[in-house]
């Protein structure tokens, strides 16, 4: 066996931090990086894009991160728009059954989905792909011999399925397509590598199984990275949580104080999965929130600047610091807020809807149980509130609105 060298190991090292890499892990990740290198041939690194969530969150650019650094290491990013297994939906973690979309759907999806992951890979340089273009293809008796590479009994053994078989709930033959399509991918694209959050162990550990089958010497290699907790640093980040979502489309000031708004217990896991820094530094992160040898918001403030800056740039990162430290830590009102304008008394659930301090009553009714609505600097009690006068309202740490007549 060829000794591996130590920059592949280094370089291994790097990408794979906070990944879990089957089945070889750290060693077999810089074998495929050397013999990469060596043999002048670019490893092709799968990623499938979901089309059912088109608007992007921090969540989602913990794996754009991994492929960024391949990129740079001058590997091709094969991302694959799930034309033929959205019409599926993919059952992973999901208690029923999911619809399927159109193709319209997906295609409009699509756009807007590589419009934000502009932000962080360059797309001018990824071989992109639609699995339509091959599935679609599979006669009945194709999908039978895919088909007969995997038991009954392999995919109950998915955590997803035994739930819903245990609770009486309906699994519809057609779901369990969806992990032999996605598997049938790897070996239709030729894949060295595939990512996907841990909730895809199943699904991308039967595209080497599938690999091998249709007769690949050395099949992907796996690498699985940890779902991202919101800023309550309880559930998973996620569309359906906008107080606790950090979303691309977020402008800086909203970005910063979120990221300052994260429990201490997610400052290392953040600075792990949402920051370029090297393994020094983000050791240093680690022993200093062990050894308490310096205040957490400051770990955050230089959090919060790096995210921010990476999406707004450093003028705007500076911005939003002064911004936060002017209205947060001073206890401060902005100077620029905008003004609405009163015709007549309105519900304060109407008013924050209608200046888009929140998406739904639902979240207004939580932010005000939590005592995050203010008056004229007085808590606002009820969401039957009703605003009848000019003053400042402020919705959590960051949103305000002076309202006049």
């Amino acid at each position: 066996m060829t000794e591996i060298r130590q920059e592949f190991i280094d370089q291994a090292e790097k990408i794979g931090r906070s990944c879990e890499i089957l089945p070889g892990g750290v060693m077999e990740l810089a074998q495929k990086l050397q013999y990469s290198h060596d043999n002048h041939k670019p490893l092709r690194i799968k990623l499938g894009m979901d089309p059912t969530r088109p608007d992007l969150h921090l969540g989602h650019t913990v794996v754009m991160r991994k492929l960024r650094e391949f990129q740079k290491l001058g590997h091709k990013i094969v991302l694959i728009v799930g034309g033929a297994t959205a019409m599926v939906g993919d059952p992973s973690g999901k208690s029923e059954t999911r619809p399927a979309l159109t193709k319209e759907q997906v295609d409009a999806n699509a756009a807007t989905y590589f419009e934000q992951i502009s932000k962080v890979i360059d797309v001018t340089d990824v071989e992109v792909t639609n699995n339509a273009d091959w599935l679609h293809k599979l006669s009945f008796t194709d999908m039978l011999k895919l088909a007969s590479h995997v038991t009954v009994a392999q995919m109950m053994t998915r955590d997803d399925f035994a739930k819903r078989y245990s609770e009486g709930k309906p699994i519809a033959i057609h779901e369990f397509f969806y992990p032999l399509m996605q598997a049938y991918d790897s070996y239709e694209i030729d894949a060295d590598i595939e990512f996907g959050g841990t909730d895809q162990r199943f699904n991308t550990l039967l595209g080497r199984d599938i690999q091998t089958a249709y007769g690949r010497k050395y099949p992907q290699l796996v690498m699985l990275l940890p779902l991202l907790e919101g800023t309550d640093g309880v559930v998973k980040m996620s569309k359906s949580y906008p107080e606790h979502c950090i979303s691309l489309t977020d402008n800086a000031n909203d970005m910063f104080g979120k990221v300052m708004s994260i429990p201490d217990t997610l400052i290392l896991k953040y600075y792990e999965l949402l920051t370029d820094l090297e393994n020094d530094e983000i050791k240093k992160v680690h022993d200093d929130l062990e050894n308490n040898a310096c205040n957490p918001r400051d770990l955050k403030l230089r959090l919060a600047h790096i995210i921010t800056e990476e999406y707004h740039g450093k003028d705007g990162a500076d911005k939003a610091q002064e911004a936060f430290i002017n209205v947060v830590s001073n206890k401060g009102i902005p100077e620029d807020i905008p003004e609405y304008k009163l015709v007549e008394s309105q519900n304060i659930l109407d008013l924050l809807l209608e200046l888009k301090f929140i998406q739904s009553k639902g979240e207004g009714k939580r932010l005000i149980q939590g005592g995050g609505v203010k008056f004229e600097g007085e808590k606002v009690a009820e969401p039957t509130f009703l605003v009848e006068k000019e003053g400042v309202l402020q919705a959590g740490k960051r949103k305000f609105a002076k309202v006049v007549r």
